[in-house]
């Protein structure tokens, strides 16, 4: 065969070398927006250090690694002893290190720590989605854990260190650990109030015993789990750490793991406590769901950073590609209605990361805001889970449709990118649990609403179709009949006004425009690339371009 027919014309370079930070004008806008001026420069320099390595062909290399050999289940060793371990590619490992020391399990106690380690969680996200479980889960256990002083003293500087230690020993001898959660069991799912794992109460104080099976265990190779479980006073949240104090491993079976859809590089299981295992209690008995909804809330937050992180890989995919790529006579990217696919793909990914950061900001308030922000936080995260998440394998699957066949092809990176995007929406509640969660806070938490309406009454008067928006919501919350029929409608106008908001008060005008005309105005279709032509798509697909 003659070599000729072989020559390979008219296809993309890969999107590979470059700073998945700076070549982010949203990301880059919002951190700019949401640290103090003295934050600033150190946040950045961190960023485009991890935004390089996150770009690198090393680290998009060991993105593949992991999830072409995702993890293995090891309950014994070669002596018949039982371990209860779980293996993973070295690629795994180095992921981990590299997103553990750049504190991404690090932010309760640094100023603008949650919106430094948001920006970070987005840009770590995009080469490898999976190993973020345990980033979040750790993080995320914080809050829970101060509910137990004692307990916080010794696991919160591990859990907050910069050092990634894999092995499994004493916390004490440990410069960094790794938390995962147990909550669900097979019966009850997201009704963890019917949970039946049993907690037996000790002689000492706040020491239990456990018994029970666990449907899903998050991360369950870390040092430790936050647990729900019946103890005499109802349900209770344990701390269950892998390796007891004395060197000795706790009761941990894991049963088996699960064979996911996507996620493939991080492991999930099934667990069984044997009426040995030894927990200690985290706040009050019977107040377990109030002690983990801190954790969970902050779970949550990282599915919306999650699905953003991917939507924005997805998009600069896509534009990248079509920048290339020649068809009829010219650059995809000339075209007008890819322009328009593409244009429509940017703004469903900038409303994403405007809105993850401006929740992430919210964590770091202090002050006089801090009730008011924490509040907003309460209605806001749910309804943004709900919404970004579900939002999220749409557009992926239309970025991959802008690649044609290439992207139906595993190595270019889309395919898994499609098998990562429902994820967020099924972990940490799905979506009927976010809806109801966004009616439970209408209806018992009044300072919730008013801090929504402050918020997107911050942009009121800027735009005609956001305000017409806005007083459709009030209408449609001033009547309360039938609410839970209606929650998921309610909870997806609610993130739809938010981010309509944010964007007419940071996003340029030709952003803004697009938005409140396709998501707002109704001027736009059921699906990507049905914006109206009169808008500035060229901007918007302009923006979104990486450039290398």
């Amino acid at each position: 065969m003659a070599a000729s027919t072989h020559t390979v014309t008219n296809q993309a370079p890969p999107l590979v070398g470059y700073d998945v930070f700076m070549t982010d004008l949203v990301l880059t806008e919002a951190v700019e927006r949401h640290l103090a001026p003295e934050l600033l420069a150190e946040a950045r320099e961190d960023l485009v250090v991890l935004g390089q390595a996150a770009g690198s062909a090393q680290v998009r290399e060991w993105g593949e690694q992991a999830n072409a050999n995702p993890p293995r289940l090891r309950t014994h060793d070669r002596y018949g002893h039982r371990i209860d371990e779980v293996d993973f590619d070295p690629a795994w490992h180095r992921l981990l290190g590299k997103s553990v020391g750049a504190g991404l399990t690090d932010a309760w106690g640094t100023p603008g720590g949650h919106v430094r380690r948001a920006a970070g969680f987005l840009v770590v996200s995009q080469p490898e989605a999976g190993h973020g479980c345990p980033l979040s889960m750790t993080h995320a256990a914080v809050p829970a854990l101060r509910a137990e002083p004692e307990l916080a003293e010794v696991w919160e500087p591990a859990a907050t260190s910069h050092v990634y230690e894999r092995e499994l020993r004493p916390v004490a001898e440990k410069p960094g650990v790794l938390l995962g959660m147990a909550m669900t069991e097979k019966q009850g799912g997201s009704d963890v109030r019917t949970n039946t794992t049993e907690a037996r109460p000790l002689a000492a104080d706040g020491e239990y015993v456990l018994t029970g099976h666990k449907w899903f265990c998050s991360a369950p190779m870390s040092d430790a789990f936050l647990v729900l479980a019946q103890a005499p006073a109802g349900l209770t949240c344990f701390l269950v750490p892998r390796v007891l104090a004395d060197g000795s491993r706790n009761a941990f079976a894991i049963q088996r793991l699960k064979d996911k859809l996507g996620n493939r590089s991080n492991a999930s299981a099934e667990v069984e406590f044997d009426g040995t295992t030894w927990a200690r209690r985290v706040g009050e008995e019977g107040r377990g769901l109030r002690t983990i909804m801190g954790m969970v809330a902050a779970t949550r937050l990282d599915c919306v950073l999650g699905s953003a992180a991917l939507m924005r890989q997805a998009v600069a995919q896509a534009v990248h590609h079509s920048a290339y790529r020649e068809a009829f006579g010219g650059p995809l990217i000339e075209k007008p209605l890819m322009r328009n696919v593409l244009a429509d793909l940017a703004l469903e990914s900038e409303a994403a990361t405007v809105l993850g950061m401006r929740l992430a900001a919210a964590y770091d308030a202090g002050g006089d805001d801090a009730e008011r922000e924490r509040a907003l936080l309460r209605i806001a995260v749910p309804a943004a889970k709900y919404w970004v998440t579900k939002r999220c394998t749409p557009m992926v699957a239309e970025a991959l449709e802008c690649l044609g066949g290439n992207g139906y092809v595993e190595e270019s990176g889309m395919p898994r990118l499609l098998r990562e995007s429902p994820l967020n929406s099924v972990w940490e509640g799905s979506g009927n649990v976010q809806a109801l969660d966004v009616v439970r806070a209408l209806r018992t938490e009044p300072a919730a609403l008013d801090a929504f309406l402050r918020e997107v009454g911050a942009a009121r008067g800027a735009d005609h179709r956001l305000d017409r928006a806005i007083r459709g919501l009030l209408v449609e919350l001033a009547d309360l009949e039938g609410i839970e029929a209606r929650a998921r409608r309610l909870a997806e106008r609610l993130a739809l006004v938010l981010q309509g908001a944010l964007l007419v008060r940071w996003a340029p005008p030709e952003v803004a425009d697009a938005f409140c005309a396709a998501r707002l105005g109704g001027d736009g279709g059921a699906a990507f690339g049905t914006l109206p032509h009169t808008l500035d798509l060229r901007a918007l697909v302009e923006r979104a371009r990486v450039a290398v």
